[in-house]
């Protein structure tokens, strides 16, 4: 590879590592936008979701199996297959149990972020605002 060559791919490289970060953007280009990347509406809407649609529903699905498994159980006394359906059916307990914890979990995220974001971006606001430039008062 020739020298020119060389020093040419080192200035294209280098060019095109200074422009992938631009804070001071006005064009409406990532970063300088003034959009917070978040949209708490749709948070909002997504966790009353997890409340009001997957939660129940997932609650009345896992109880479906509740009484068909006792009476299994029952039918079965004394046998091998109603210690196998009783530790089944604690086992679907327990995964259903750990399926609504995550689903209360994502919901109290999703929750959370709106009002982390919102807290974040309003106390930045703030912070920047604040900020007394030094060459205030300075005569031309």
């Amino acid at each position: 590879m020739a020298w020119q060559e060389w020093e040419r791919l080192k200035a294209e490289a280098t060019e095109r590592q200074s422009t992938q970060m631009q804070l001071n953007r006005v064009d409406g280009g990532a970063g300088g936008a003034g959009v917070l990347g978040s949209v708490p509406e749709k948070k909002k809407k997504a966790a009353n979701a997890i409340e009001i649609t997957l939660e129940p529903g997932t609650r009345k699905a896992a109880d479906v199996a509740d009484a068909p498994t006792a009476a299994a159980v029952r039918s079965f006394a004394g046998w091998d297959t109603a210690v196998g359906l009783k530790k089944a059916h604690e086992k679907w307990e327990d995964q259903v149990k750990r399926l609504m914890g995550r689903l209360s979990s994502h919901k109290v995220g999703l929750r959370g972020a709106v009002s982390t974001l919102t807290g974040t971006d309003a106390t930045a606001g703030l912070t920047v605002r604040s900020v007394q430039s030094g060459l205030l008062g300075l005569e031309q």
